[in-house]
């Protein structure tokens, strides 16, 4: 197994460690927490340029990366919803977007197309860790990062099925 691999899987791991410094409320959990989560959103960085770099693109990396994305991802939202930092409406507007836009990939792929993050996909994913941190931490700023990552979620998600419309095919 590649290293590119091997820190998608670390991001995986990362998940319940992460979840477990929220849940257990000991001193600085959120603190812990957070740079947990930036472990995890830095392995992200360094798996695809890793993969990339070394030219070890794997089936299992196309697959589990994104899904490891949106493990950790889905995880600290949800718990900043039960911490009461970030509304639930917020969180199902960000989680519908993924669901949404990975059907669309699902489709384009089952006819051999490949949809690659745009710029407003790697826009949300920056703004969305961004605001993630910012929320964990307690920072008086983070409401307005999230309003800025929602905002850009959706213009995300607007892009994608705009630019990939043919991808639908609605007569069947």
């Amino acid at each position: 197994m590649n290293l590119a691999n091997r820190l998608t899987i670390l991001r995986i791991i990362l998940v319940p460690v992460f979840l477990f410094f929220i849940a257990v409320r000991i001193k600085y959990g959120n603190v812990l927490a957070a740079i947990i989560f930036i472990i995890a959103a830095i392995t992200d960085t360094l798996d695809g340029y890793i993969a990339r770099k070394r030219k070890e693109i794997t089936k299992f990396g196309k697959f589990m990366d994104p899904l490891a994305d949106k493990l950790i991802v889905t995880a600290a939202l949800i718990s900043l919803v039960e911490l009461g930092k970030i509304a639930s409406w917020a969180v199902m507007i960000i989680v519908a977007r993924e669901f949404a836009v990975t059907g669309l990939r699902s489709l384009a792929a089952s006819e051999g197309r490949i949809i690659a993050a745009s710029k407003w996909g790697k826009a949300k994913t920056v703004f969305q860790i961004i605001a993630i941190i910012a929320s964990l931490l307690g920072l008086p700023f983070s409401n307005i990062l999230m309003w800025i990552a929602i905002i850009i979620t959706i213009i995300s998600g607007v892009d994608y099925f705009s630019k990939n419309i043919d991808v639908i095919d609605f007569k069947s």
